[in-house]
């Protein structure tokens, strides 16, 4: 019986290495933010981490960014539910290290952001934190997509796609917005105007209405 129960141990513990090793080959985003280390990164501070052997002032840039993209989410939803850890790259090279592609940034799994050395900025930080925040603040309730994007591009005050003041809808909203996230990203890469679109409808539909933040 004790040979038998080493025996399954042993097989379990392979069984689970291998897990790991797939996971890490075919979604190294998903390793990377569950560990940053093991991908090269260093803790600058709690939850945030970036490629080693940044200058002083690139630390400094980084922290900045973090903090003021931590503020807008803050100020929008009137404190933080969520706590992701951020991943920096201030190198493309880093940035495909740890899974990422094309992209200014992203949100993993709803749980982490991973920021390219496009997306080191407070908009991109904040829109992608904004993901993050609305789905812990949704406790799995589902919404579309076109409403996800809106929201974080309201909360982020992206310039490219809102108006400065008043009815910051610079697009008026198609008849039928992209539900899914693969329907999104279809529309997306067509034409980025879909961003305003949906920031628009988001805008209009008044806070009462939002998932998430009634």
């Amino acid at each position: 019986m004790t040979r038998r129960l080493r025996i399954a141990g042993g097989v379990i513990a392979l069984l689970l290495a291998a897990a790991v090793a797939v996971t890490a080959i075919a979604f190294p985003s998903v390793a990377a933010t569950t560990c940053p280390g093991c991908y090269g990164l260093e803790r600058l501070q709690p939850g945030v981490y970036a490629e080693p052997g940044l200058p002083p002032d690139r630390r400094r840039h980084v922290a900045e960014v973090v903090a003021q993209a931590d503020q807008r989410v803050r100020d929008f939803f009137g404190g933080r539910e969520s706590a992701p850890d951020i991943l920096v790259c201030l190198s493309d090279d880093c940035y495909r290290r740890i899974g990422g592609g094309r992209e200014r940034g992203i949100a993993v799994l709803n749980r982490s952001v991973m920021l390219s050395p496009r997306g080191v900025d407070p908009v991109i930080a904040s829109h992608e934190l904004a993901h993050v925040e609305l789905h812990a603040r949704l406790g799995g309730e589902e919404v579309p997509q076109w409403f996800d994007e809106g929201l974080a591009v309201l909360v982020s005050g992206d310039p490219r796609y809102l108006a400065p003041a008043g009815d910051r809808c610079l697009a008026e909203p198609r008849a039928s917005l992209p539900v899914t996230l693969a329907e999104w990203l279809r529309a997306a890469s067509k034409d980025a105007r879909v961003y305003a679109e949906a920031a628009c409808q988001v805008s209009r539909s008044g806070r009462d209405d939002w998932p998430g933040l009634r």
